[in-house]
């Protein structure tokens, strides 16, 4: 049997509601969904919220949300995905990027959502060269901030191997539909877009081919 993905979704103030709710929302039907199918498989997919400290964390517009885990307690994790926001505050905190980049040592790969954008590349996650992509209003500030960027706002997703980045809100949701398809398989892909009754046929995205992470 495979084995479960841990997945790690970085909590931060101001953090945009739908960007952790969309992929969170994707994730955790895809793994459902599957055991519908066998009942006697593990999950292929189990997400868990890291902030700076365990506890609530107070999102864009208000909404609080609770993290799992601080970053001195969370639990290894295959991917971690960065959404976007207000990112005043992840830029700023040097502890958690120091822990994208040691986390992200060890894991398969990391996405963005959005902004997210900016504190992968904060972090030294973002190699010269690398195409990504952010929200339409962002992006002439992240080329400019990350010169070598390949920085494409055209694309809704952008998979680059071992980095995957999204546009604003609804192309998150598309970003976490592919990642299921890349981690488990495009059938669960779809049944979890029939789930969650979204319009989903994996629209053209990908930088380079992946590397089966």
């Amino acid at each position: 049997m495979a084995a479960t993905r841990q997945i790690a979704i970085v909590l931060y103030p101001d953090v945009e509601v739908l960007d952790v709710a969309g992929p969170y929302e994707v994730l955790t039907t895809a793994s459902r969904m599957a055991l519908r199918a066998d009942p006697l498989a593990p999950p292929p997919l189990a997400v868990h919220t890291v902030a700076a400290a365990a506890g609530p964390v107070r999102a864009r517009a208000g909404l609080q949300m609770v993290a799992d885990h601080g970053l001195a307690d969370a639990p290894p994790a295959h991917w971690l995905l960065v959404p976007g926001g207000v990112v005043d505050q992840p830029l700023a905190d040097a502890a958690l990027q120091r822990w994208l980049a040691q986390r992200a040592a060890l894991a398969d790969g990391v996405a963005s959502v959005c902004t997210g954008a900016f504190v992968l590349a904060a972090a030294g996650l973002l190699p010269p060269g690398t195409a990504v992509t952010t929200h339409w209003e962002d992006a002439a500030d992240l080329q400019r901030a990350h010169p070598a960027l390949r920085v494409q706002p055209a694309q809704r997703w952008i998979d680059a191997g071992r980095i995957v980045t999204s546009a604003g809100i609804g192309a998150g949701i598309d970003m976490a539909l592919h990642l299921v398809a890349r981690l488990h398989s495009r059938a669960l892909a779809e049944r979890t877009a029939r789930q969650l009754d979204v319009a989903w046929t994996e629209p053209t995205g990908v930088a380079s081919a992946h590397h089966g992470a």
